[in-house]
């Protein structure tokens, strides 16, 4: 006859779990109410108040601003303070209400808004800056930075008589480079339509006045007996230096489905490539289609030149010589 074998209990522990149940009523589970009016906490079934001094954690109000036909928004706060923008920020808005002294107050204060900090035309330029990374699949580092790179230019008038859309195409160019998601020109005109000529143009004179601002404020820290080396300036500009094709194989394999292996064996061979001179004077944008394409039927994952140029942006022909003249090391 077989013998119900017991399981072995479980060893005694105390029940550190605080919780509070009604003296009375010694309900399980406690049938508590929070009445946040008065501030106490009391027992549902018999009405004895359990505690007192309750903080009331709900929202102070609800907002129907959306649905209020008289604008009327009880929110006592705005907006974070934005560092891309002029002036504090934290003054008073005064509402726009039809008639009477509320008009006047709201034009008087837009005009002295107006007088103090132009903010309109920053806004502008951050809004198409931000929609041109977000079509480009570019991260908010990339954003902020080319907002900065705006903001500085703005501030200083460096470029007076440049279109806007031009020197936002050259913010988002430059700070592409620094943040190591290099674009090309062709990549920008087909994103601004501003002409890649007049982009270079734009390019070259950014770089300038922000190389010399970089210059006078090191020689400031200087002067203040600080170490340029050791001190975060204000604009924190670094000096780009020409894209290779090595910063854009990654993304270029990404785009053809290749590999890991794959993209990391096209990216040395770009670089050794760079060192020896075997495609000098050829374009980045070249030279990286060139190694993809080699790679790509080396290990046996084959990309035909049409299928390289529509993401690279290069013609269906300059790989083919570009492949067959690279040398071979014994």
């Amino acid at each position: 006859m077989a013998t119900l074998v017991q399981p072995p209990s479980k060893p005694w522990e105390a029940n550190h779990n605080v919780s509070i149940i009604c003296p009375d009523c010694r309900e399980t589970p406690a049938n508590l109410v929070e009445e946040f009016s008065s501030g106490d906490m009391v027992c549902g079934s018999c009405g004895l108040v359990l505690g007192d001094r309750i903080v009331d954690t709900r929202s102070e109000w609800r907002t129907f601003s959306n649905d209020d036909q008289g604008n009327d928004d009880p929110s006592r706060v705005g907006d974070g303070a934005n560092p891309f923008l002029n002036g504090s920020q934290l003054e008073t808005s005064i509402s726009y209400t039809p008639g009477g002294a509320g008009r006047d107050l709201h034009r008087a204060q837009s005009k002295a808004t107006a007088q103090k900090n132009n903010n309109k035309t920053l806004l502008a330029a951050y809004k198409e800056i931000g929609a041109f990374c977000d079509s480009m699949g570019l991260l908010k580092n990339v954003s902020d930075s080319a907002k900065q790179l705006f903001k500085r230019v703005d501030d200083n008038k460096s470029l007076k008589g440049k279109p806007q859309e031009a020197i936002i195409a050259g913010c988002i160019f430059i700070a592409c480079r620094q943040e190591r998601v290099p674009r090309t020109f062709r990549e920008i005109f087909a994103l601004t339509k501003v002409p890649k000529k007049e982009i270079g143009r734009v390019f070259k004179q950014l770089e300038k006045v922000f190389n010399e601002q970089q210059r006078t404020e090191e020689a400031e820290a200087l002067a203040n007996g600080a170490d340029p080396a050791h001190t975060n300036t204000a604009s924190g500009y670094k000096t780009t230096s020409s894209t290779k094709a090595h910063d854009l194989m990654i993304r270029y394999c990404n785009n053809l489905h290749l590999t890991q292996q794959c993209t990391a064996i096209a990216q040395e061979l770009s670089a050794k490539a760079a060192n020896l001179g075997t495609l000098a004077g050829r374009s980045p944008i070249s030279s990286a289609a060139a190694c993809i394409y080699l790679v790509s039927y080396l290990m046996k994952q084959p990309k035909t030149a049409k299928e390289i140029s529509l993401v690279a942006g290069v013609s269906d022909g300059k790989p083919f010589p570009l492949t067959l003249s690279f040398p071979t090391q014994n």
